[in-house]
């Protein structure tokens, strides 16, 4: 199997501030939370992801509790804040167990790109984002305009690892031209490590995502590639634009 492509970044760091018209980043990210209502199913079990955007969701589903009574949380920050806002949390082994359904997990990216795949984990949840979401029916992703890029990577990719597998991934990441760095005193929910990847164009998400998640000590990586959103809820400062998966070659 020939490796994934990808390439060193010039220029590394995040997207400028983008905004105009008086909107800042919260109220943006409040808008695609509050469209993201409209794409649930009523009575379901309603997956949610973790992260800021998804703050926001989760107080809207809190004044809409009587209509989206529980859900199944990908993180303990994300159940604490359901609970506060009176939505019962559902363990995710039950539901699926009883036969359930979860029609939609709303979560939020660090970055995604025109075919509506992701780099996630800044909050370090992805883990337990990515069970939800495959075991939810659609994919809807709520993120203001800054989070789009056309080419993945300017965001450092996280990749959740066993701590005595810390060094050997490390390497083997050295060894592909990428600057890993554990990220100091996080523990994941699950107990493990970050590393934080910086340096990389990943041209090709899904095929990097399938061979990182192969290596021995890898949780999970934070490409979310292989399975990408369904619909990404774009907030703008004209409008939350409803934005469809583009045909890529990097599939």
């Amino acid at each position: 199997m020939s490796g994934p492509k990808f390439a060193p970044l010039k220029t590394p760091g995040r997207q400028g501030n983008r905004y105009n018209r008086g909107m800042n980043q919260d109220e943006l990210k409040r808008a695609a939370a509050r469209a993201a209502m409209d794409h649930l199913v009523e009575g379901e079990v309603v997956g949610v992801g973790s992260g800021s955007t998804v703050n926001f969701f989760i107080e809207e589903l809190g004044r809409q509790r009587q209509r989206f009574p529980s859900a199944v949380s990908s993180s303990e920050r994300s159940s604490a804040l359901l609970r506060d806002q009176g939505v019962e949390v559902l363990d995710l082994n039950q539901v699926v167990t009883s036969g359930r359904r979860i029609p939609v997990y709303v979560d939020g990216a660090d970055e995604i790109n025109p075919s509506l795949q992701m780099i996630k984990g800044g909050g370090g949840a992805l883990t337990r984002e990515k069970i939800v979401a495959a075991a939810s029916g659609r994919f809807v992703c709520i993120v203001d305009q800054s989070k789009c890029v056309q080419t993945l990577g300017r965001f450092a990719l996280p990749i959740e690892v066993i701590p005595m597998a810390a060094g050997l991934v490390g390497a083997r990441l050295l060894a592909m031209g990428a600057s890993p760095r554990v990220r100091a005193g996080f523990v994941t929910d699950n107990g493990n490590m970050i590393l934080d990847v910086a340096g990389l164009s990943i041209t090709e998400p899904a095929l990097l995502e399938a061979e990182i998640n192969q290596w021995p000590g890898v949780v999970t990586v934070g490409l979310f590639a292989l399975k990408p959103a369904a619909l990404a809820l774009v907030a703008t400062p004209q409008g939350v634009e409803l934005r469809e998966p583009q045909a890529s070659g990097g599939t």
